[in-house]
């Protein structure tokens, strides 16, 4: 009877490792399902489509991943990336005529990443000095964020100028034409307007943005002593001050890395979208969060990875991208995220329940 209610050794071991990998799993179903169902989902094109639409969601994701590893939540980060879009926006309309676009970004930039730095270090004041606790004191930047954004826009999107930006968000690193070949960073030469229809893009430039962001982030919460005590603070926060941690300092800096990564989706969405604008996050703030979740972060924090979070976002983009395709209402996509979040926080459970078991 007793194996009736409690699986033995070898099938603890069984679900432990299905537990860690059932998001790649899912991943590959979904891909498989909706190939099967319509075959343009796997063209080279829709493929990159997905990528770069994913970008921005990665991006703030992989700064929510810091802070839920240290067991919290950061509710401001689509504000704050709205509010820098804006700044960058009206900063860049400000450059004199004739600023070449690498320093006009580049100055734009720097102020919108001061304002983010602002609001992660107030989230990080009232939590880690005041006792705040992170939800409440994150969502009071969420409004805060939201605001400023909206004054300074005057609750309309601000529109960029700036000859060349929207090539940087959607551009590629290379271009192919069946007759013309291959070009690097700009469409091959001497093509008529006919021909341009043939033109594939390979490698989006904020795939490329996002890539090197996530490998900087996994380089620090792996190889670095900031993620080591991040998965410590997460883990046992009582611990860890025993431990000698700056606990403090490590939280201030946590949200500050959030909202910095905030920032840099905000100058992917201006460089997209050529404007700025305050609720340009706002529809990402829980898919952020679904993310990380589904990518096997744990809400109590102490465990988590940026590269789960990658699959997650994937699965995301992925499950929007097919119901499109498939002609499926998209508002199915909510269901089908918040299914998906519910599987993966019961999942979460089951194993933490087989580990200490």
């Amino acid at each position: 009877m007793a194996n009736l209610s409690y699986p033995t050794k070898p099938q603890r071991s069984w679900l432990a490792t299905l537990g860690s990998v059932w998001a790649w799993l899912f991943l590959l179903a979904l891909v498989i399902g909706f190939s099967i169902g319509n075959p343009v989902f796997l063209t080279p094109f829709n493929l990159q489509n997905i990528l770069a639409n994913m970008s921005i969601l990665t991006i703030i994701a992989i700064g929510q991943t810091f802070v839920i590893i240290s067991g919290g939540i950061d509710l401001s980060a689509g504000y704050v990336m709205g509010m820098v879009s804006v700044v960058v926006a009206q900063s860049m309309g400000m450059m004199p005529p004739g600023t070449p676009l690498w320093m006009a970004l580049l100055i734009a930039a720097a102020v919108g990443i001061c304002f983010a730095l602002i609001a992660g270090l107030v989230n990080g004041l009232l939590i880690a000095r005041l006792d705040v606790p992170p939800f409440i004191a994150t969502l009071g930047m969420f409004g805060i964020a939201r605001g400023v954004g909206f004054l300074l826009s005057g609750g309309m999107p601000v529109p960029i100028y700036t000859e060349g930006l929207g090539r940087v968000g959607n551009g590629y690193l290379f271009y192919f034409h069946p007759k013309a070949g291959w070009s690097f960073l700009d469409i091959p030469a001497g093509l008529v307007q006919a021909d341009l229809r043939q033109v594939t893009g390979v490698l989006p430039f904020v795939l490329i943005f996002m890539v090197i962001l996530l490998i900087i982030a996994h380089l620090i919460l792996s190889r670095s002593r900031f993620g080591l005590h991040t998965y410590a603070i997460g883990g046992n926060k009582e611990a860890s001050l025993r431990a000698g941690i700056p606990v403090s300092r490590r939280l201030i800096a946590l949200y500050m890395l959030s909202s910095t990564f905030a920032a840099f989706a905000g100058l992917v969405y201006n460089t997209r979208f050529t404007n700025g604008a305050a609720n340009a996050g706002e529809a990402l703030l829980l898919d952020t969060v679904a993310a990380v979740v589904i990518g096997g972060a744990s809400l109590f924090g102490g465990a988590g990875t940026v590269i789960g979070t990658l699959i997650g976002a994937l699965i995301i983009s992925v499950l929007g991208n097919g119901l499109v395709i498939m002609s499926v209402n998209p508002f199915w996509q909510f269901i089908a995220v918040g299914v998906v979040i519910i599987v993966a926080v019961l999942i979460d459970q089951a194993r933490e329940k087989l580990v200490r078991s």
